[in-house]
């Protein structure tokens, strides 16, 4: 069985500010149930933020420099979908406050959608921290109810991969891309791996 795997290498907010509490929002397509989504935040500790502070220059490496094989910060592994296709959507986001619950926000995104959330769950896609499933219509609501939340918006970035021929050679690439309001850029990973 083939498996795909998302991980975070680099961040670098483009704002002359230097100090941050940055967290994402992750949305990807249900594993299993092609009628749904799933929502979750990165990182999801209660009070998570990931804290850039001025000697950082405005730059996060997941990724250890000139460390071979290392890895970045793990997003989501999943057994490689039949289409050989992935949908993901990620947003970046500053919170104003010291600190972020996480679990508060896949509530307010809950509540938001009402009949279009269909509660949380855990232990899905790699990862044991929540993640809220909504209906695949309601998607396109979660920027909407993310901009009601009092933090600065630093926008979307569309991860969707379709995993072609350039895979066969190399088991791992890296994409680049920047958030939706041009103040932040990212590098991302997807790699393919054969699960024994």
């Amino acid at each position: 069985m083939e498996e795909i795997i998302l991980e975070f290498e680099e961040l670098e907010i483009l704002r002359p500010k230097k100090r941050w509490k940055l967290y994402f929002v992750v949305l990807t397509e249900h594993p299993t149930d092609k009628d749904k989504w799933i929502l979750t935040t990165i990182p999801n500790e209660s009070h998570g933020v990931i804290q850039l502070k001025p000697r950082a220059e405005n730059k996060i490496y997941f990724e250890p420099q000139d460390a071979v094989g290392a890895n970045g910060l793990f997003v989501l592994d999943r057994n490689m979908p039949e289409s050989r296709r992935i949908k993901v959507r990620v947003f970046l986001r500053h919170s104003r406050e010291n600190a972020r619950n996480a679990g508060q926000i896949l509530s307010d995104v809950e509540g938001a959608l009402g009949d279009e959330a269909f509660g949380q769950v855990t232990n899905l896609l790699g990862r044991t921290n929540p993640w809220l499933v909504i209906g695949k219509e309601a998607v396109q609501k979660v920027g909407k109810i993310l901009s009601n939340i009092k933090d600065r918006d630093f926008g979307l970035i569309t991860m969707d991969e379709e995993f072609g021929p350039e895979f066969e050679n190399q088991s791992e690439l890296d994409r680049m891309n920047n958030f939706s309001t041009g103040d932040a850029r990212l590098v991302w990973s997807w790699a393919t791996r054969n699960k024994s």
